[in-house]
């Protein structure tokens, strides 16, 4: 499922908890994914005491973006919606005419989620080695977006193999490879990984983008990516922990952009003349003709014939044949040669 521009690449808006808990905010960052021209608005589903023990730590970057004073729990009570509230999410993006997606992050969020019937599930990184959760998903046999931060290929491998066996074949997986530092630096991008991933025999493989700005993504698209997540906000100088590594929605909308002019840059493969440099044929290629003054009858040599624009007559690649011919008429300097030669050699 390599992309070779054929297939359009499924750009996912990565809404993620960005709406801070606030179902209003949701709605809006629906309705800025659909405007920036994104195929999916993306959520995270979790009911946080099944998801994050008391005692669990905040990530470095979390620490850095809402301070050390609660806890990862705690900060994570606060952003998450309720499990009532993705339903009419995903009734607004029908009615919107987005694709929903959400991750779930527990055995109960994945419940609430089968029942909204979702194009793909969407398994984050930190739950590649959860076995009873892969198994869950796993079985329901339908097409899965995996990312593979923090992974090992053995890792993607064996999450790969606990998939096939609950019963979803692999050709129905996509891997997105990752990178989980918010931001990452470009030096831990490694883009050339999915080679790697494309090795696992998947049915394609993608990017999920946390670095600044948007070259990567779409680096990733000329790539081979078919699938492109990235976090995006409303405001970057809004409260939580994702906001300062997401793009506010114009330069989402500039990303999209961007990746379909990609996409439509890679081409089919095929070496053509294209048909809007046709008509540039006649005018930057060359033909033979007089560099002097020719009489009838004179033979051609390479003191009276040259080669020059404009690329409408006999083509340079045939002097070999023209010199030693006699010219069938007077030519003026710089006309065109004409002269009859065999087929064979037109």
């Amino acid at each position: 499922m390599e992309n070779t521009g054929n297939s359009k690449v499924i750009i996912i808006a990565e809404a993620g908890v960005n709406h801070n808990g606030d179902y209003g905010r949701a709605v809006e960052m629906v309705h800025a994914a659909k405007r920036a021209g994104a195929d999916y608005v993306k959520f995270q589903t979790a009911v946080p005491e099944l998801v994050i023990s008391s005692v669990a730590p905040k990530a470095e970057y979390q620490k850095e973006t809402t301070g050390e004073g609660e806890s990862q729990l705690d900060m994570c009570r606060k952003i998450h919606l309720r499990l009532e509230d993705y339903a009419p999410l995903k009734a607004l993006c029908d009615e919107v005419g987005i694709g929903f997606m959400s991750t779930p992050f527990d055995l109960v969020s994945i419940d609430c989620l089968d029942a909204l019937k979702m194009d793909y599930w969407k398994i984050p990184s930190g739950e590649i080695t959860n076995l009873p959760y892969l198994r869950k998903i796993g079985a329901k046999g339908e097409r899965v977006i995996l990312s593979t931060g923090m992974s090992e290929l053995y890792e993607i491998e064996a999450a790969l193999d606990v998939l096939e066996k609950a019963g979803t074949d692999r050709e129905k997986v996509i891997l997105l490879h990752c990178n989980t530092q918010y931001p990452t630096p470009m030096e831990d991008v490694n883009l050339r990984a999915m080679d790697s991933l494309r090795s696992l025999g998947v049915g394609g493989v993608g990017y999920s983008d946390h670095t600044v700005g948007i070259e990567v993504p779409v680096a990733a698209v000329a790539l081979g990516a078919t699938v492109i997540e990235k976090h995006f906000t409303l405001d970057k100088a809004l409260p939580g922990p994702d906001h300062k590594a997401s793009l506010e929605p114009g330069e989402l909308a500039a990303m999209v952009s961007a990746i379909r002019n990609i996409e439509q840059a890679l081409g089919t493969g095929e070496k053509h003349v294209s048909p809007s440099e046709r008509a540039n044929m006649e005018v930057a290629r060359k033909s033979i003709v007089a560099s002097r003054d020719i009489e009838a009858g004179e033979v051609f040599t390479v003191e009276n014939i040259a080669v020059k624009r404009p690329g409408n007559g006999v083509s340079p690649m045939l002097w070999d044949s023209v010199i030693g011919k006699q010219s069938p008429r007077d030519f003026r300097a710089d006309e065109l040669i004409e002269i009859m030669l065999p087929d064979n050699i037109k």
